[in-house]
């Protein structure tokens, strides 16, 4: 019954939200719109256009409005706005603009509110002054106030604009060009070939080339030629302007666009995630950058394995198409390197290069089994507890025989060390022997101990391949990698690595795809050591000059014995394991002599106890003796008057006496009081 209850509540529940997000959804609908018109068209460069700004209240009464809008200000000026027709009846800021910023900004009240469908709030006019796409956006700090005395911002939608500019349709010749065709696009070749034909006879043509979307040729003839080239220009938008003269008189205008973009996009960082090394075998690989001109287009991806050929792990031998973040595949132990290729809309790209390891993880959980070691061993959960168990034990004992260390030597620094003491006793009551003739036997038996540890196109001449992706610093546990582009599509690519220390040169021949790309990858690790690298071309029987050279080095970071290698993470590991062994045989040491001492040191105890009596029992005797030898000096003086050297000895005797008697009592008591603790 009580389960009933709740999902009734919770059905109850869901109603009730499912009603409210209804109703929002329906206020925000009735809640007023601002908009432009047109919403969308298509306009030519170096016209101008109208657009008004509306509101529509939705039955709201609206009485202030404050409106941000935004324009791309390298294709789009702002030449005139008017308001005379608006329906703001007061500006509180008139309608102003900036055209280096892109910005409009207006805000108005309308006393006594306002209801409508469509009022026009101001109209603008904009000159186009660049091919391309615009758009003209509200911000979001624009406002629709009701007329409720609290000026509540009531704006429930925005509807913005989005142009197209275009050039002027051809007035004269026809113009095409086979390096760049597409006006609205952007190339990489800085190279324009421009050819134009009339379909009517022609005396000459007359043609320029700049940055101005609308422009006139002069009145001089180039010639009757229908073709030029331009080179080497800059990056940038460009246009092209021709006109014909037939009969003495010059005809219409026609101008094409040529957009060139020979820079690649921004440097940029690649990030491994959760880090450039780790035990997770599925990696997110993370990239982003920009581009000025053209504008970003795709980025492609390649995963480099160095540690195996191959034929053993699989390699990825093309980039492909990819997105940031991109999830790997499963990947095996080793070093990678990872290369993002970031492309751009004319054709330009950048590589950006990072190395990641994926390693064995020391220990990884099992739940049904227990712990796994470096697969070398499985721990199984009940030996992970006794283990557990005994650390915890051995760490309480360690900790309490540190503070038992700790309270004995605060105390001894407080009080008396009293073996030092017994010393002392000892060495005054075998002073007292040779003054008296009594002979008093002492052995004292004493020992200690401590110990410490220590704890990697074709032409006439064929230029050399461009070399783009090299694996320049790697480690002799690392396979080496190198790409590029060449001139012209499957050309021959040699490559050339000398090695520095034997002067050993080898060669290997790789050949370009169809685009230009190349891509080599040895097959063997390379020896350690310093190493020259250039590349040369062969298309045919001709052959490129070589490339520059490129120097890389080889690091030892593993330790080679014919066909086998040990690398320095398998030594440091060996290097580990031995020396937690040998702390584990040290902590076991330290207990085992750390209970024999204890037992010595109860044994010295009781020693220093008897050793105590001992002497306090010799000092009784002593004090009998001195008294004997007293009454014997007594009885002499009963007779006659003692001589000065008696009467000397008796006080000697007296002063002895009295030491004696303070032994006997003040220093039994010393001892316990004092006591030997720990």
């Amino acid at each position: 019954m009580e389960g009933y209850k709740k999902k009734i509540f919770y059905l109850i529940l869901s109603l009730a939200g499912f009603c409210l997000l209804i109703a929002s959804v329906a206020s925000a609908a009735e809640s007023p719109i601002l908009s432009v018109s047109p919403a969308i068209g298509t306009f030519v460069v170096g016209s101008t256009f109208d657009v008004s700004l509306f509101l529509d209240t939705k039955e709201e009464s609206v009485n202030a409005v404050a409106v941000y809008l935004s324009f791309p200000p390298d294709k789009l000026q702002l030449v005139d706005r008017f308001s005379e027709k608006s329906a703001v009846e007061f500006w509180v800021v008139p309608p102003r603009f900036n055209n280096q910023r892109g910005t409009i900004e207006l805000q108005g009240g309308i006393p006594g509110g306002l209801k409508a469908e469509k009022a026009l709030i101001a109209k603008f006019t904009f000159r186009v002054s660049a091919l391309g796409r615009g758009a003209l956006k509200f911000l979001p700090d624009s406002k629709v106030l009701l007329n409720d005395g609290k000026g509540t911002d009531a704006l429930g939608r925005v509807d913005n604009g989005g142009y197209s500019f275009i050039l002027p349709p051809p007035l004269g010749p026809m113009v095409v060009s086979e390096t760049h065709p597409d006006q609205s696009k952007f190339y990489s070749n800085p190279t324009v070939i421009l050819k134009w034909a009339n379909n009517r006879p022609t005396d000459d043509y007359s043609y320029v080339i700049n940055d101005e979307p609308v422009d006139a040729p002069d009145d001089i003839s180039e010639g009757i030629k229908t073709e030029t080239v331009y080179k080497n220009l800059s990056d940038g938008a460009h246009y092209f302007h021709v006109k014909a003269l037939r009969d003495g008189a010059w005809g219409g205008i026609t101008h094409f666009a040529v957009n060139v973009d020979g820079k690649p996009p921004a440097e940029f960082l690649v990030d491994i995630l959760p880090s450039r090394r780790t035990a997770e075998k599925n990696l997110i690989v993370k990239f982003a950058t920009t581009d000025a001109l053209s504008g970003l287009d795709y980025y492609k991806l390649k995963i480099i394995p160095l540690n195996a050929p191959c034929e053993a792990v699989g390699c990825q031998e093309f980039f492909i198409e990819a997105q940031s973040p991109y999830i790997s595949r499963e990947l095996e132990l080793g070093s990678y390197d990872v290369i993002v290729r970031a492309f751009d809309k004319a054709g330009n790209y950048r590589d950006s290069v990072t190395n990641f390891k994926i390693v064995k993880p020391v220990f990884e959980i099992i739940s049904n089994e227990g712990i796994r070691i470096k697969d070398i061993l499985t721990v199984s959960w009940m030996w992970v507890w006794i283990v557990s168990g005994i650390l915890l034990i051995v760490l309480s004992f360690a900790a309490w025989k540190l503070k038992r260390w700790y309270d004995s030597i605060e105390q001894k620094r407080t009080g008396k060390d009293l073996p030092d003491l017994v010393k002392e006793k000892l060495e005054e009551l075998k002073k007292y022997k040779n003054k008296y003739g009594r002979t008093l036997v002492l052995l004292f038996i004493f020992g200690g101990m401590m110990f410490g540890g220590h704890y990697v196109l074709a032409g006439i001449e064929l230029g050399p391949p461009l070399v783009t992706n090299i694996s320049r610093n790697i480690s002799n546990e690392e396979i080496f990698y190198i790409g590029g582009r060449t001139e012209a599509a499957n050309t021959t690519v040699i490559i050339y690595f000398q090695s520095l220390q034997n002067g050993e040169t080898l060669s290997e021949t790789v050949a370009s795809n169809n685009r230009g790309e190349w891509f080599y990858r040895h097959n063997t690790f390379l020896t350690s050591g310093d190493y020259l690298l250039w590349t040369q071309g062969k298309l045919g029987e001709n052959m490129s000059p070589p490339s520059p050279q490129i120097n890389m080095t080889v690091r030892p970071t593993a330790l080679q014995f014919g066909a086998s290698r040990i690398s320095y993470e398998v030594l440091y590991l060996i290097v580990i394991a031995a020396l937690v062994l040998i702390f584990l045989g040290l902590v076991v040491y330290t207990i085992f002599h750390a209970r024999r001492a204890r037992r010595h040191y109860k044994l010295f105890k009781k020693e220093v106890g008897e050793a105590e009596e001992a002497i306090r029992r010799g000092f009784a005797l002593l004090r009998r003796d001195i008294q004997e030898e007293l009454a014997i000096i007594k009885k002499a003086g009963m007779n006659k008057e003692l001589s000065h050297e008696a009467k000397e000895k008796e006080a000697q005797l007296l002063e002895d006496l009295e030491k004696v008697k303070n032994y006997i009592g003040k220093e039994v008591f010393d001892i316990e009081r004092i006591g030997y603790l720990e």
